[in-house]
């Protein structure tokens, strides 16, 4: 008899296929999450900065989905490009890298970034991703570097040339689970050194003190 993860494992696996990807309006999206209007259905979709960096100026498009199934939710996790989910999917399969854990990492540096770092070794720069310690930056470098190498992902820089409020950051952080307080007074931190900050900037600079 299977015991239960194995149950769930089996879900998981045959509902990960049911959701390719989702095509409708976007009807609200912050740094974090994004809800798509298809077809009259509103799906809630977590995502990362690194994705609401390429479609915050847009007003509708195709968001490639990974499922995730617990016990006690369901997730939509979305993906702006094919290989930022592929990376994800590598990223949840290293032991003690949860999904939060790979959406925070998306958020702290874009696809080409994290992939260089794992590649080339960065133990420095993984561990400056909140909940990365030296440990797991070790187990993801050893478990992903070979199978990384393999793949073709060119490094870009993010776009951060548009104003956005500490606000926006603001509300981004605490949707990760950062206190409201703590937040606040990283943001402003940043703010004052530079002013002109966009909202992505913003985030993955408090992302390395918070």
């Amino acid at each position: 008899m299977p015991n239960n993860t194995e149950i769930i494992s089996n879900f998981v696996s045959k509902f990960n296929a049911m959701y390719e990807f989702i095509e409708g309006k976007f009807e609200y999206k912050t740094p974090s999450t994004l809800v798509v209007n298809a077809m009259g259905v509103g799906y809630l979709v977590e995502i990362s900065l690194t994705t609401y960096s390429e479609i915050k100026s847009m007003d509708s498009g195709r968001i490639l989905i990974h499922f995730v199934v617990r016990e006690d939710a369901q997730q939509l996790f979305g993906f702006f490009t094919a290989k930022e989910r592929e990376l994800f999917r590598y990223l949840i399969s290293v032991n003690g890298v949860g999904v939060n854990t790979a959406r925070m990492m998306l958020s702290s540096m874009n696809t080409g970034e994290l992939h260089s770092a794992i590649v080339k070794e960065d133990i420095n720069a993984l561990k400056q991703v909140k909940g990365i310690g030296a440990k797991t930056a070790q187990r993801v470098i050893l478990e992903l570097k070979d199978s990384l190498s393999k793949l073709d992902i060119e490094i870009s820089n993010t776009n951060t040339a548009n104003n956005k409020s500490k606000e926006e950051a603001l509300l981004a952080l605490q949707t990760l689970g950062f206190s409201k307080l703590i937040v606040e007074r990283a943001l402003d931190k940043i703010v004052q050194s530079n002013p002109d900050a966009s909202v992505e900037l913003l985030i993955k600079q408090a992302l390395k003190v918070l």
